[in-house]
């Protein structure tokens, strides 16, 4: 096993940002911040997101340390992403407890009509720009009540969403391995109790580069698994060490993973590369039709259907299942477009000349169970031995609020009753 992970210590990552050759990788600290006197007696959370780490990863490849940790704590049977299953919208959505209709992230990639704009999740000028996500993350909330958070790479955690960002974070970029991540972290939580963050929020992409790259039945895709497991058992060692009073750990993932059939794509319909009719973004899972005439769409729909074959549907957005809650109605920053192709997994759409990753997500988590997610969580706030059925993943918001003492000041789709059993008393 060790072989394995130093030999992935060595690959290059294949997940969300396009790395540049020099890449500053030095903290950003906002001055000034420090916890008011009541925020220093509250508990500590840090939530970790491993990107891609699937619902069934901890016993598949058996995370020893995730699993004895979980096992003494809250294991959830799996957590369900908002759709579509992708990075940026979802970990917006347990960041904020919003759909990605309702806070805007509704892609990796997509196009703002009413900005004129394209947001594009390797654009670091986009990244950073908090204009474009809707809510208040975390952090935000935490700082606007004296509570003083950081953050290591998180989704838009660089940015100013919200009114304001983390007391501690960093651009993004991929040069730290998760033992450094580690160190940073523990070095967090050794500063004086007026500047300690009591929220932390760390991601590792690891596990997502490797089902993407190798796909998720891989030797490769378990390395990178133990990988992070021993980063988890060594941070929590490390975290312990240092006698804190009422430190919680928080383990989530944002999507799953499935091999897909990229020998034999969808072809995407003839008429869709008219660009004086329409524009359409291709995530491969999904693919989105803006249709540039409204008294067109009808007609459009009926022509797309009509043609269609076995292996994808056609959805006018307003009539997309309720549930999944990314159809107009839902729509806040209408950026979604008015006809949705959907492959059934594992096919996917692709362009004549481009290629695809052997592993990839975005489908339906309700029709494809390798799309759901992982949630685990221990400590002093959380009760013992618990499995919990599955749940949406908007509804992780409201308990760190609600073990942080924080009140949630604007609607959130995330409801507190639908995991207050995993709470061990109220507050």
């Amino acid at each position: 096993m060790k072989r394995g992970i130093h030999f992935l210590l060595l690959l290059i990552s294949f997940t969300v940002f396009a790395q540049q050759a020099t890449v500053d990788t030095a903290q950003i600290v906002i001055p000034g911040r420090q916890n008011t006197i009541e925020a220093q007696s509250k508990p500590y959370v840090i939530m970790i997101s491993t990107d891609g780490f699937r619902y069934d990863y901890a016993k598949k490849y058996n995370a020893e340390n995730l699993l004895k940790f979980s096992n003494n704590g809250i294991q959830a049977k799996a957590m369900i992403p908002s759709y579509p299953s992708i990075t940026f919208p979802n970990h917006w959505s347990l960041i904020t407890g919003l759909y990605p209709a309702h806070h805007g992230l509704i892609d990796n990639f997509f196009y703002d009509y009413k900005r004129n704009e394209t947001y594009a999740m390797s654009n670091k000028k986009n990244a950073e720009d908090g204009s474009w996500y809707g809510g208040t993350p975390l952090w935000g909330l935490a700082e606007k009540q004296g509570l003083v958070s950081a953050s290591l790479m998180w989704v838009g955690s660089a940015s100013d969403a919200g009114g304001i960002r983390p007391s501690y974070y960093y651009p993004y970029h991929e040069k730290f391995t998760p033992s450094e991540k580690v160190e940073k972290v523990v070095n967090w939580l050794k500063l004086s109790q007026d500047k300690r963050p009591h929220f932390i929020s760390l991601y590792f992409p690891e596990v997502d580069g490797s089902g993407h790259h190798y796909g998720p039945d891989t030797k490769e895709t378990e390395n990178a698994v133990h990988l992070i497991d021993h980063a988890i058992g060594d941070l929590v060692q490390k975290v312990n060490d240092l006698g804190l009073k009422n430190v919680n750990f928080i383990f989530v993932s944002d999507h799953g993973m499935i091999k897909v059939d990229g020998g034999a794509p969808l072809e995407i319909p003839a008429v869709l590369f008219d660009k004086s009719r329409f524009d359409f973004y291709n995530s491969q899972t999904l693919l989105r039709i803006y249709v540039k005439n409204p008294a067109e769409i009808k007609s459009v729909y009926k022509e797309l259907k009509a043609h269609k074959t076995e292996d994808y549907e056609v959805y006018l957005d307003k009539k997309l299942p309720r549930y999944l809650h990314f159809a107009t109605r839902d729509d806040q920053y209408h950026r979604i477009g008015q006809i949705l192709l959907i492959p059934k997994a594992p096919k996917i759409f692709l362009e004549k000349g481009k290629k695809t990753s052997v592993g990839k997500h975005g489908y339906n988590p309700k029709v494809v169970p390798e799309m759901k997610a992982t949630f685990y969580a221990w400590g002093p706030e959380f009760k013992n031995n618990l499995v919990v059925d599955e749940f949406a993943n908007i509804n992780v918001y409201p308990v760190v609020a609600e073990i942080l003492g924080l009140k949630i000041d604007q609607p959130i789709d995330g409801k507190l009753k639908v995991l207050k059993e995993i709470l061990k008393e109220e507050k």
